[in-house]
């Protein structure tokens, strides 16, 4: 038995055209159907669960305090992204893509790379940086394309960016140059690199054999290596399809806690039918409610599902976010509050919290390095003095076994919060299927078009099943 829940507006995946749709609740999860006057009836799966969990998903959030519009309403979302005056959310970050080559073919892949182009200029680049600090900028900078590594003045984009009033640079990328090249990664990080954002599949060759055509796990190892040298945060981004690495998910989280702190964040994907994407598209689609059970149930219970938010600052349902602290002992520990998890509420906070998390973490101090006799300042927080967990012996002035002076509790804790709290998210990105324009008005994840237009991400890429686009490429 179902039941319609809410009603909202999508497209038709054959026809882009906009057309009603509904939310219905079901036995096993909440559905979105709709029908194309000429193309028939589609069906596909939003949420695998009870209505009252997907009711209790939903966030509050608030609305922008200023609004900019770029361009105005004539035919109404999703045809007239730029900002136009009917969306209800601030920009956190914004892609701009420096190239569309590649060094890879992969059989799945958003922006369709790889194919014959030509770069913009420093000079164009130059003024896509103006357009967007009118637009209300500075944005979080994501360098995307293609595989920006392709080029060669990839560090001067960056300083160009930095001299124009831009903060936070992360670099979207394959991994495989900064995995051979570490001076050309010293470089970036240098120019103001803050964060790499890397493709990272599984531990195993299967998912990139699956999902990239090719054999990479060691490259990748080698480029989180060399990122560690650089002193540059690095955030993992597996692309998680069903049946090729969702097995996977736990395997992924606890390597990157045994990477901290040059890991910074795992940042899933759930695969999303857009783009060149070789994969059949499944029934059963990943959910926000499937992430949490592989999440819980594949790390044995270290990260639960009640330790998850939904997005605050976007659309509840486009995302979720935790985040876990290791403690001296090796537990895992989750923060969830307003200062310390990812709960924001607004674009602003959540550009701020990104460059925070994201980032490089502080430099080691002598707290983390070698503070008690015992050599470790985790000694220290758990056995709150020294080794043995009482002061030293009177020969040694009752002090601890080091002659330095040792960190507060208070101090040490505030250290493991910067160097070992890794921030778990997850972004599931919208296509033809489960295009929902309630969803798409509060997005604030963007792509920055040749037309110098700011688009959310879902309608820059969403394409047909014909691979007809509203935005890419035109």
């Amino acid at each position: 038995m179902k039941k319609i829940i809410s009603t909202t507006e999508s497209i038709c995946p054959v026809c882009l055209r906009r057309i009603a749709a509904q939310r219905v609740a079901e036995t096993d999860g909440i559905y979105m159907e709709k029908t194309c006057p000429e193309h028939g009836d589609f069906r596909v799966l939003l949420w695998r669960g009870s209505e009252q969990t997907y009711r209790n998903w939903e966030r509050q959030k608030q609305q922008p305090a200023e609004h900019y519009c770029h361009t105005h309403v004539e035919k109404g979302c999703p045809y007239d992204c730029g900002f136009c005056e009917d969306h209800l959310q601030q920009i956190c970050c914004v892609l701009l893509e420096v190239t569309q080559r590649c060094n890879l073919h992969c059989p799945v892949c958003f922006a369709s790379a790889g194919g014959p182009s030509v770069d913009p200029t420093l000079e164009a680049i130059g003024r896509w940086y103006d357009e967007l600090m009118k637009a209300g900028g500075p944005f979080n900078i994501q360098l995307s394309g293609g595989e920006p590594t392709m080029r060669n003045d990839l560090a001067d984009i960056i300083r160009l960016g930095k001299e124009k009033g831009f903060t936070y640079f992360q670099l979207n990328t394959n991994g495989l140059r900064i995995a051979e090249e570490y001076d050309y990664l010293q470089e970036l990080v240098q120019a103001g690199l803050r964060n790499v954002f890397l493709q990272f599949d599984g531990l195993t060759e299967h998912p990139y054999e699956v999902l990239r055509g090719k054999p990479l796990l060691e490259k990748k190892k080698a480029a989180i290596e060399n990122c560690r040298k650089a002193k540059v945060g690095l955030t993992l981004v597996p692309t998680v399809a069903p049946g090729v690495n969702d097995n996977q998910v736990g395997d992924i989280l606890n390597f990157a806690l045994e990477h901290m702190p040059v890991v910074r964040g795992v940042h899933f994907q759930p695969v999303s039918y857009f783009g060149r994407c070789d994969l059949e598209q499944n029934e059963q689609r990943i959910t926000i409610p499937d992430m949490l059970h592989y999440m819980e149930t594949q790390t044995g219970g270290i990260m639960k599902a009640s330790d998850f938010l939904g997005g605050g600052a976007e659309n509840s349902y486009c995302s979720f976010h935790g985040n876990f602290m290791r403690m001296p002992d090796g537990t895992i520990k989750s923060i969830k509050s307003d200062t310390t998890g990812c709960c924001c509420t607004s674009s602003k906070q959540s550009r701020e919290f990104v460059a925070k998390r994201w980032s490089a973490a502080p430099v080691l101090t002598t707290a983390q390095e070698s503070s008690c006799c015992c050599g470790t300042a985790e000694s220290a927080v758990r056995e709150s003095s020294c080794c043995n967990g009482t002061a030293c012996a009177e020969s040694q002035e009752n002090t601890c076994c080091s002659s330095t002076p040792q960190p507060s509790l208070f101090d040490v804790f505030l250290e493991r919060m910067e160097n070992y709290t890794l921030a778990v998210s997850g972004m599931l990105f919208q296509d033809a299927w489960n295009f929902d324009l309630e969803r798409v008005k509060s997005c604030y994840l963007c792509e920055f078009s040749p037309q110098m237009k700011i688009v959310p991400f879902c309608a820059y890429n969403l394409s047909s099943i014909s691979g007809e686009t509203l935005y890419r490429g035109k």
